[in-house]
């Protein structure tokens, strides 16, 4: 930290550089626009510094929207920042949602009654590690280059602006609202196309839907060869960086593209995501301190991502693909001021007493963490195999000599299920091959109801499997989260190749795309009388359901899984995640408390993909578990 004396310095510093801004900029009603004279920002013609943290309103129940922006508020912060997810509001295309949980605008509200102005990040990519960086699966039905000014995606973003960009308009600061600026793609310069004409039109859609004199910035990592490609005139360029990098060589950088106005690192990283198979990445709280106050004694305006994670609920999760595939994990807490349940943490604490030295912080006690309860245990009965219940999950098949992705049949997410015969006997093992890496991403193999092995995209491209000619083979396959980040976004699922048996190419499918989600929301089977339930766990993909019983609270919990393979929960039909305790580090799912009932029997459901342990019981917690140890199976 910096001692007294070199903190007073460095604010007498800031005021004294910032009261020439004031002398220059003339007050008017609302407005908020860049001095680059003087080097800052001016806010209704005075000099402003934002202290921003970044929150998803995604990855929150609509519920406890309120109670996270009043805790980053009460920390000191005057800013929020936020991504759109394109495929949150837009998962079919032409049908837009912006209800419920969706509902971008009863947030925005929501932060201005508390007093947070706002940083729109639309994208219309986002990165986030949220599925596809944001981008709509049905992209994929087209054949274009994502992120690009190819003719269809250009008019795909084209028509989405139109619908969103008119909702933001009133929200802008200067029309009454609380947006002060707006952020044009995201981290365009670590994309390989490098299309200054694809920022030109986004440049062109944002200043035609919210007016020229809106401040449009870009974002991007702190190299030469980001900066280059993702900057253009006309937007003003920001960097991001860690608690590792060189303060004052990263906003020198910034410097080389911006020679006058504002400092601004729009992603000071306060932790770190994680990965199936990684540790629990964590950051620093003293480093996270100390790299904060050296930025807002310089006069820097910082944005902190994220301040609150949240969740990955149901299939919204990401992945990264360096030299492998890498799902990121249901868990987004990501070591963050605010826990992934909205808790005030220690590193909340310190970063509120780094922003005293700089700010008045609101007057009152900080909001305490929402209460938790320990349910206990609850018992498990299995539903059946997914085979099994087709009739029941499934409108049918499509038939097709060769395997179909879900692209082709309008299953962007969760499963599908492949059915072909065994073309003639194996009476000893015989290799089971994705012979061009073309299980998108994991696949369960069963023969007649025997379960035999998974596939895994870049890990495990053959099993052994037996059976006898005109056996049925299923093939249940599983989409972990499209890649969010690089060059691989166009990331197709389900078989995307040809599956070999020994020396036979495997043909004549049957593809059953699986809406499991909404028959549980609708109730089932918790609503059916099933008379073939049962105690006996199965090997292979199987649903168990369960009840946890009223308890006359409705607080928040975490869901443990012991023993308990890899596969996806739902509590009252809302879609949890996903869990893997067996890979790991994550080994619990959050529960928000409002989706509970406190005079009602909640419906567990799970689908577990691998097996099932004999005791069929799960454990509802009073805290959170997402460091374990891992195990590359």
């Amino acid at each position: 930290m910096l001692s007294g004396m070199e903190m007073y310095a460095s604010v007498f510093f800031f005021v004294t550089v910032c009261g020439v801004c004031s002398a220059h900029g003339e007050s008017s009603d609302r407005s908020f626009s860049i001095d680059y004279k003087n080097s800052c920002f001016l806010k209704d013609g005075h000099p402003f510094q934002y202290i921003s943290g970044s929150i998803h309103y995604s990855r929150i129940p609509r519920f406890y929207w309120k109670d996270r922006l009043l805790k980053m508020y009460m920390t000191g912060l005057n800013t929020i920042q936020i991504y759109v997810p394109w495929n949150f509001h837009e998962t079919v295309e032409g049908v837009h949602n912006f209800t419920g949980d969706r509902d971008l605008e009863h947030f925005l509200d929501l932060a201005n009654q508390t007093g947070l102005l706002v940083i729109l990040r639309p994208g219309p990519y986002i990165c986030a590690e949220w599925e596809m960086g944001g981008l709509p699966a049905w992209l994929l039905q087209k054949n274009i280059i994502l992120r690009s000014s190819d003719t269809d995606y250009l008019l795909a973003v084209t028509n989405w602006f139109a619908v969103l960009l008119p909702k933001m308009k009133r929200w802008l600061y200067v029309n009454g609202g609380n947006i002060i600026s707006v952020q044009v793609e995201n981290e365009y310069g670590s994309y390989f196309a490098c299309d200054y004409n694809y920022m030109r039109h986004l440049r062109a859609l944002l200043q035609g839907h919210l007016g020229k004199d809106t401040v449009l910035f870009t974002t991007d990592g702190n190299t030469d060869k980001e900066m280059t490609c993702g900057t253009l005139d006309g937007l003003y360029a920001t960097v991001d960086f860690g608690t590792g990098d060189n303060i004052t060589e990263a906003f020198n950088r910034q410097r080389k593209f911006e020679p006058q106005g504002p400092l601004v690192n729009s992603e000071y990283y306060t932790g770190w995501l994680d990965h199936w198979g990684d540790e629990h990445a964590m950051v620093d709280t003293k480093r996270v301190s100390r790299g904060l106050a050296e930025m807002l004694s310089m006069g820097a305006n910082v944005n902190m991502y994220m301040f609150e994670g949240g969740t990955n609920f149901g299939y919204w999760n990401g992945a990264d693909h360096d030299n492998r595939f890498r799902p990121v994990v249901t868990s987004y807490d990501y070591d963050a001021p605010l826990s992934e349940a909205g808790d005030p943490t220690e590193k909340l604490i310190a970063i509120r007493e780094v922003i005293k030295m700089f700010k008045a912080i609101p007057f009152g006690p900080m909001p305490p963490a929402t209460p938790k309860f320990a349910y206990g245990l609850a018992m498990l009965k299995k539903v059946g195999n997914i085979s099994s219940l087709l009739d029941i999950l499934s409108v049918g098949p499509v038939q097709s000599k060769y395997p179909l992705t879900f692209e082709k049949l309008n299953q962007f997410y969760g499963y599908m299920l492949y059915q072909t015969t065994l073309p003639h006997d194996l009476a000893e093992p015989t290799p089971l091959i994705s012979p061009l890496n073309g299980v998108h991403d994991r696949a369960y193999v069963s023969v007649n109801g025997v379960f035999q092995g998974v596939l895994e995209r870049d890990t495990v491209l053959a099993i052994n499997v037996t059976g006898r000619q005109g056996d049925i083979v299923d093939i249940l396959v599983e989409n972990m989260g499209r890649v969010n980040f690089g060059s691989h976004i166009n990331d197709y699922k389900g078989l995307v190749g040809n599956l070999i048996l020994g020396q036979d190419v495997l043909t004549n499918w049957k593809m059953y795309p699986l809406d499991i989600d909404g028959v549980v929301t609708a109730g089932w089977p918790h609503i059916f009388n099933l008379h073939d339930r049962t105690n006996e766990p199965s090997i292979g993909p199987a649903l168990y359901m369960g009840t946890l019983q009223p308890s006359g609270v409705a607080w928040d919990t975490f869901l443990k899984l012991n023993d308990w393979t890899k596969g996806q929960v739902w509590i009252n039909g809302v879609n949890l995640g996903r869990y893997w305790p067996a890979r790991g580090p994550q080994q619990t799912l959050y529960v928000p408390g409002p989706l509970l009932s406190t005079t009602l029997p909640n419906n567990i459901t799970v689908l577990e993909l691998e097996g099932a342990p004999a005791h069929l019981r799960v454990l509802f917690m009073d805290r959170p578990l997402l460091k374990a140890a891992i195990h590359n199976l």
